[in-house]
């Protein structure tokens, strides 16, 4: 190829991506926001929202209008800090905190998403097994290979493509609804005029449904999945360092995320909806797994809303995977200053695929063991509701840093949100933690 003929493609290469991001469709813009917001609906969240509906009916559905702008707010400064900074979150604490700080989050959150690998690992194979029958370890073990094969296989951009096409499996969950009798005048007064109740159950219920969307891992997916996304077009930099890029990039970045977890809030709310309509009409107030949900639906619900609820399990389960065990490794490789990225090949980034693989292994063989992945997962939640806490402080702290975000600072409305997000969140897990004292004194 002579040297004018590769000029020439190369133009038009950087025409084709200029035109993409200067009019973008909405789909275009649709990428790590979205994929975030759909793996916020694992099949742990599955089992939380399941349960919180079958225990308590429609009483905490008027809490996802709440969760929605306050998991916009701080996914969008999540994303905002990869995209500004073409570095992830762990970088940045990094960079500006002591070491200690970021060595606990770590930690914390390789625990957390190690167990829900497992939950979701798990009731993936427990789902198989429920339409197809076998083994449902077995079936758990295939499914954590294949994931990691398409993990290590694929290049980024075809596997980024796949998490995306695999968010149409949420829309499983709302159809379910059309095989259920709905009460709409409840469900609507449930949701406009709220009946808060001072109890250990609810308050529990409560933070662990915050502990599911606004969770640590989200944040540390999209704000990498962005550096990604950043790294793979040849043409896009971070924008401290192309800020005329920031008029398209910031327009795309913002559709992405409100898309992105508006899906995830209207999906929790029909699975929560499912929960109370379905199980919880039918006296059915206590389920030990997101696979026990879907079989609890069949004889209430009829046979296609069990197996919708089943395939739903499936393909959310291979959204949350990469997800859970990507945020954990991107976490630790830029802790520890490894090559990291799902653009780079298995032995360019072998510590990075290391840390893919240990957790996924390991949530594998939490299966091999009998434990009750509902309550852990319930538990993890609840946790995750009250660790997020300082790492939203340091997150809102970084995004109004003129020293890490230059001139692309948190607005003032976005500062809004952030910081209403880390109080609310703060409130819900004091109140919580007051109840448990209320009732152990009482």
């Amino acid at each position: 190829m002579t040297a004018h003929r590769r000029s020439r493609r190369k133009n038009k290469f950087r025409h084709r991506v200029s035109t993409r991001l200067q009019n973008p469709s909405i789909w275009q813009c649709l990428g790590p926001g979205l994929i975030t917001g759909a793996a916020d609906d694992d099949p742990s969240g599955i089992a939380t929202y399941s349960q919180t509906g079958a225990k308590l009916g429609l009483e905490t559905l008027w809490t996802l209008w709440l969760t929605y702008p306050l998991m916009v707010a701080m996914q969008y400064v999540s994303a905002l800090i990869g995209r500004v900074t073409g570095a992830g979150l762990a970088q940045n604490i990094r960079q500006r905190y002591p070491a200690p700080v970021l060595y606990a989050i770590i930690v914390a959150l390789f625990v957390a998403n190690t167990i829900n690998l497992g939950a979701d690992i798990g009731a993936m194979g427990e789902a198989v097994r429920l339409l197809v029958g076998g083994h449902a370890l077995v079936w758990s073990v295939a499914i954590a290979v294949v994931a990691l094969i398409l993990i290590v296989a694929m290049s980024f951009h075809s596997y980024a493509r796949l998490l995306k096409y695999l968010t149409l499996s949420l829309f499983a969950y709302a159809a379910v609804l059309f095989f259920a009798h709905i009460g709409w005048k409840d469900v609507a007064r449930a949701v406009v005029w709220p009946h808060v109740q001072w109890s250990n159950d609810y308050l529990t219920a409560i933070v662990a449904i915050f502990g599911t969307t606004i969770s640590p891992y989200l944040f540390f997916w999209q704000a990498s999945h962005e550096v990604e996304e950043q790294k793979h077009a040849r043409n896009e930099q971070p924008l401290k360092r192309a800020p005329q890029q920031a008029h398209a990039q910031l327009r795309r970045v913002r559709v992405d995320t409100l898309v992105g977890m508006a899906v995830s809030n209207i999906v929790a709310f029909c699975i929560m909806l499912t929960g109370a309509s379905v199980l919880h009409a039918h006296g059915i107030t206590d389920v030990d797994s997101a696979s026990q949900a879907a079989k609890a639906l069949e004889p209430v619900a009829g046979h296609w809303s069990f197996i919708l609820f089943a395939l739903g399990i499936l393909g959310t389960g291979m959204l949350a995977i990469p997800t859970l065990a990507g945020s954990a490794a991107y976490a630790v490789a830029e802790t520890f200053k490894w090559p990291r990225g799902l653009n780079k090949h298995l032995f360019q980034a072998s510590g990075f695929y290391a840390i893919i693989a240990i957790g996924t292994l390991l949530g594998v063989l939490l299966n091999a063991f009998e434990f009750n992945p509902m309550t852990a997962l319930y538990w993890s939640a609840v946790i995750n509701g009250i660790v997020a806490v300082p790492l939203m402080v340091i997150i809102m702290l970084l995004s109004g840093s003129t020293a890490v975000m230059g001139k692309f600072t948190a607005s003032r409305k976005l500062k809004w949100g952030g910081w209403l997000a880390t109080v609310v969140m703060g409130l819900a897990a004091l109140a919580m933690i007051a109840s448990w004292f209320h009732s152990g004194t009482s």
